[in-house]
């Protein structure tokens, strides 16, 4: 089991992955086998820079 914290949406990884066999194989064994922690649409980077 894995933790995948993103800001993109599950549905556009397979696209951000190339798309091809390797995406279907890469995104089979991610989303079977991640909880996945959406972030919004802010990135950690924009966040830290706005708290400080």
């Amino acid at each position: 089991m894995s933790v995948l914290c993103t800001q993109y949406a599950k549905r556009g990884w397979h696209q951000r992955l190339g798309s091809g066999v390797h995406a279907d194989a890469s995104m089979d064994r991610i989303a079977h086998n991640t909880i996945w922690v959406d972030t919004g649409t802010r990135n950690m980077r924009e966040h830290v820079t706005m708290s400080q």
